[in-house]
């Protein structure tokens, strides 16, 4: 079976194509859906079996990166979103895709609340928008089903709001259920690395964070912009590096196409 994957874009979303070939790739049936197809119903959310919400900048950001698309899904499609969530479909969030899981409260969802706003992805410490790639550390005993067989890669960023930010008790939960999927590393792999290898000033250098279930994952990272060999900045000079780096990225995808094949 080839999952049938709905990719929200419009209003301003801009990796739509992007993700989708990502999703082809890796042996899904990716379909672009314009978020008003939903909320009018002429596309449902139930009849695809996994959601990718693309990086961009919905709305222009005019009111905080990801506020206004957040507030329609939520007004929109809240319960859909959660019946999705709640039949054990996997969903990824990409960059501003994040920004809009953790405003939803889809993210961290702790306790199986889905509803509660409880994190924030906020603006960069350097006060600008930053566009680099960056080394991530990926937690092996994670619940989260995208990044099995992961321990590390190297993925592009480019916001100017992605600084994750948490109050201590609820950082403390996802630190203790191992929810901090994705962690900014130093060349090293070394914690604590500082900008601008962490770019945004991140509380605990947190990149990318899943729910409990860990079918529900957000990234500010993109790993849909590092598939290909010649996405990687030094390809030319360091093949084998960027066909394994492309090959790392693909996987988080593929390893979500596997699990809705069972």
């Amino acid at each position: 079976m080839d999952p049938r994957a709905l990719v929200l874009y419009g209003q301003g979303i801009n990796c739509d194509n992007e993700t989708s070939r990502i999703l082809e790739s890796a042996g899904a049936r990716p379909e672009k859906v314009l978020l008003s197809q939903l909320v009018t119903r002429r596309k449902r959310t139930g009849d695809y079996d996994m959601l990718a919400i693309p990086g961009g900048f919905s709305y222009g950001d005019d009111l905080g990166a990801g506020t206004v698309m957040a507030v329609y899904l939520k007004h929109g499609l809240g319960n859909d979103i959660l019946e999705f969530v709640q039949a054990g479909k996997p969903v990824i969030g990409i960059c501003n895709g994040f920004q809009m899981l953790v405003k939803l409260g889809l993210l961290p969802g702790l306790d199986g609340d889905y509803r509660t706003r409880k994190a924030a992805l906020t603006n960069n410490d350097s006060g600008m928008f930053d566009d680099r790639w960056v080394r991530l550390a990926i937690d092996s005993q994670s619940p989260c089903i995208f990044t099995k067989g992961i321990d590390w890669l190297e993925l592009p960023v480019r916001h100017g709001e992605g600084k994750f930010y948490a109050e201590p008790q609820t950082i403390g939960r996802i630190k203790e259920g191992r929810l901090a999927v994705a962690r900014y590393a130093g060349p090293d792999n070394g914690a604590n690395p500082g900008y601008p290898w962490n770019p945004n000033g991140s509380l605990d250098d947190i990149a990318g964070i899943c729910d409990p279930t860990g079918r529900v994952f957000g990234l500010m990272p993109h790993p849909e912009a590092a598939t290909e060999v010649h996405h990687y900045p030094t390809w030319t000079r360091d093949r084998a590096a960027a066909e394994d780096n492309a090959a790392r990225a693909r996987q988080i995808i593929r390893n979500a196409v596997e699990y809705v094949r069972g």
